[in-house]
């Protein structure tokens, strides 16, 4: 099967090399030229537009994007809507707001196109180790593309499956990432505890290895901690500031909308925020009013 990848950064081009490993043909665009030219070496055919990359497709036409949620997402699907045909398919791999999967998926149901939401994790280490795909779609259009899914999951009926129609696969996902937060927040402090019990002189890294193996803590993140440890024990040169792309919000967000408790998520969400703050105005008032009602001492910038 041969498929059209519509975003060629890391992500894309790491998927484009594992359907190439498992003997799909795969046509590539990107914005960035320096992208498609390393796609290109890789053994994707590179394409120069959203139109030369439909062109060179056979039909029924398989499209999948691995592009940021939002306007870049709808700019391309505008793009492909008039130049697509029925019974062509659109898988968007990316991170998409569940709601706007919804209202595509609508759009383009109209001219008999199927469209299918697939969320994606793995991240850099999805090349090597296959791709967890939450999917979402009409179950024909899914069960059509049964090979691709395949090739890009870590075993052929492990790491993939239809979860839902359209819009569940970005649904999960977003669920999955914010789970993902809890996890990396309660890590990262545990080892903040650690490190700050000066006393023991604790092997951090040691630490680490001992807990991914029989432990109930031990998980793929704790084998990345253990690496990222290896690497590097005291964090040196790393800033503070903890970014994030959004499923986190879009978790609490749906949280507080079903009446659903979610502390955990929540709180890890408010502490990537809190580590963007260098200059807290916040922190500033509260010395200040400590000073006003006990005569605490205020430390000078």
């Amino acid at each position: 099967m041969k498929l059209g990848m519509i975003g060629l950064g890391r992500m894309g081009a790491n998927m484009s090399q594992r359907l190439l490993r498992g003997g799909h043909d795969v046509a590539g665009f990107d914005q960035d030229p320096e992208a498609l030219r390393l796609a290109a070496r890789a053994g994707v055919e590179p394409a120069g537009s959203v139109a030369a990359l439909v062109a060179a497709l056979p039909t029924p036409r398989v499209l999948w994007l691995m592009l940021p949620a939002g306007a870049v997402t709808d700019d391309t699907l505008a793009q492909l809507l008039p130049v697509l045909e029925r019974g062509d398919a659109i898988v968007d791999g990316g991170n998409s707001h569940y709601r706007d999967t919804l209202r595509r998926a609508d759009t383009f149901s109209g001219r008999q196109i199927d469209y299918i939401d697939c969320g994606t994790s793995g991240g850099v280490w999805g090349l090597a180790e296959g791709y967890g795909l939450m999917i979402g779609g009409d179950e024909l259009a899914v069960e059509r593309l049964r090979p691709i899914f395949q090739a890009l999951a870590p075993d052929k009926d492990i790491g993939w499956g239809r979860v839902g129609p359209v819009g569940a696969g970005h649904y999960t996902k977003m669920v999955h990432n914010g789970i993902e937060y809890g996890l990396m927040q309660a890590y990262a402090e545990g080892f903040s505890i650690l490190h700050h019990k000066r006393e023991f002189d604790l092997d951090l890294h040691q630490l680490a290895q001992l807990w991914r193996h029989g432990s109930v803590v031990r998980s793929w993140l704790l084998d990345l901690i253990a690496l990222a440890l290896a690497e590097n024990p005291k964090m040196s040169g790393i800033a503070p500031y903890v970014a994030d792309s959004g499923e986190g919000r879009w978790t609490v967000a749906e949280a507080i909308d079903l009446d659903v408790p979610a502390p955990a998520i929540t709180m890890s969400l408010l502490a990537r925020l809190r580590s963007r703050d260098a200059d807290s105005y916040a922190d500033k008032l509260l010395a200040a009013l400590r000073q006003q009602f006990g005569g605490h001492a205020v430390r000078k910038e």
